[in-house]
């Protein structure tokens, strides 16, 4: 009965699909067939199936709502990326949070906010009630066709579209390349939240080891070939969870694979303005015709503020404009307003600026006070805002996190990012909150 449950609540069985007759399906499980009898009884007086006499059993007509949590293997909460964000999300305000991934309130540009907000409401009426065009506000597009230009990414401003943020970039990106049993390719580790929405669309979910200079060259090869992906998702810059950044090296071997392969590719860069040098980007080198380059301002200048982009050959961004208004009509104007305007008037660059040395002064300190608790640093990122740490021999990181939330921290375990599984000593530390020495406390008291 649980396994009927669980393939109608991940879509494996859809409304009227016929199911395995209670001979086939006992063998199938190992069971009698008085088991079987027993459990398809029950489903149908739940109202999951229905018997139609002499054709079998069938799923009702109302198929149960998506469960994403299903769809992947049954983890424990501690490790499961949705515990992880609500935990971060939801939390008490005297809650500490280093497993989150975003700057402190007090850490963001608010008085460049709140003066963009002043202009804003000035704005014409139009600008403050229509619908804006599909692709977006065409300054802010021009502006990041020329930022975009800085790392040596050829685009023009029709080539790009906005979005509401960076993981809604991915969400239409994943509707428009992929269909359900599709291979997609991600980083082991890599950022949580791509798994879920991979989830979310039923993709078939292959890991590819991530080391100091990138994905691993070799493993990469070897799994395109053997799988042959549709798409491959992954950071150049200021990589989540790890901190690292791409080599040229690992660059070009990446797109010889991509290029061979007939392979796409989404680089997520929205950790780019964390950057102190500039790491190699694929969709510079490889050209906007395999390579789809998306970002957003969440992390460095509002979460509040919705606003991204998708950057993308202009077939596929014809395609997608289409797609955003099927599922989302068109863009509004405020948010991406507001950006330019924080973009345009020179407090944006001053604010990351301060926010570079800020974090680098972050970083030192908090990796001394993690090592003297035996939390040692896998590398030492160039700038951005994770550590990627390993705990001290025999030490659970999904344990330790329990441990921690009963004492109002909430930690980010090395497994949530893992698609493996294999990173149970592994955690990930977020030094812009880190300032309480209420959180080494804990730790050093959780650690036992």
């Amino acid at each position: 009965m649980t396994t009927i449950r669980k393939r109608i609540g991940t879509r494996n069985l859809l409304s009227g699909d016929r199911l395995p007759s209670i001979r086939a399906f006992a063998q199938q499980m190992g069971v009698s067939n008085s088991t079987v009898v027993e459990a398809y009884d029950r489903l149908v007086a739940d109202g999951i199936i229905q018997s139609r006499r002499g054709s079998g059993f069938f799923v009702c007509a109302h198929t149960a709502p998506l469960s994403i949590t299903r769809i992947g293997p049954k983890l424990d909460r501690a490790i499961d990326p949705f515990w992880v964000s609500r935990q971060s999300l939801d939390a008490r305000p005297d809650m500490l949070k280093p497993g989150c991934g975003w700057l402190p309130a007090s850490w963001m540009p608010e008085t460049s906010i709140r003066r963009a907000l002043r202009t804003l409401s000035r704005t014409r009426t139009e600008t403050l009630t229509d619908y804006g065009t599909p692709l977006g506000l065409a300054p802010l597009r021009q502006l990041l066709s020329r930022r975009m230009a800085t790392y040596g990414i050829d685009t023009s401003p029709d080539q790009v579209l906005l979005t509401d943020s960076g993981t809604q970039a991915i969400d239409m990106l994943c509707r428009f390349l992929i269909e359900p049993g599709d291979t997609v390719l991600i980083d082991d580790p890599c950022y949580f939240n791509f798994q879920a929405l991979l989830r979310a669309h039923r993709a078939n979910i292959v890991g590819v080891p991530f080391t100091a200079n990138g994905p691993d060259v070799d493993a990469f090869d070897r799994i395109v070939k053997d799988t042959k992906p549709r798409l491959y998702i992954t950071n150049s810059g200021l990589h989540n969870p790890t901190g690292a950044s791409l080599s040229p090296m690992v660059a070009h071997r990446i797109l010889k694979t991509v290029e061979q392969h007939d392979l796409i590719v989404i680089e997520d860069d929205i950790f780019a303005d964390f950057e102190n040098t500039p790491a190699p980007r694929l969709a510079a080198l490889g050209g906007l015709d395999r390579v789809i380059h998306i970002g957003s301002f969440s992390k460095t200048l509002s979460a509040s503020v919705r606003c991204g982009y998708i950057a993308a050959s202009p077939d596929w961004i014809d395609g997608l404009t289409d797609l955003k208004i099927a599922t989302g009509f068109s863009s509004g104007n405020l948010a991406p307003e507001l950006v330019l305007s924080i973009l345009k008037d020179g407090t944006y660059r001053k604010h990351m600026d301060a926010l570079r040395t800020r974090l680098a002064t972050a970083m030192t300190r908090v990796t001394s006070r993690l090592q003297s608790l035996g939390i040692t640093p896998v590398s030492t990122p160039d700038a951005g805002i994770f550590l990627w740490c390993k705990l001290p021999d025999g030490m659970n990181a999904a344990t330790l996190a329990r441990n921690a939330l009963a004492d109002g921290v909430v930690l980010a375990p090395g497994n949530v990012f893992s698609i493996s599984q294999t990173a149970d000593d592994l955690m990930r530390f977020n030094v812009a909150q880190c300032d309480d020495p209420k959180l080494f406390e804990t730790l050093k008291r959780a650690m036992g």
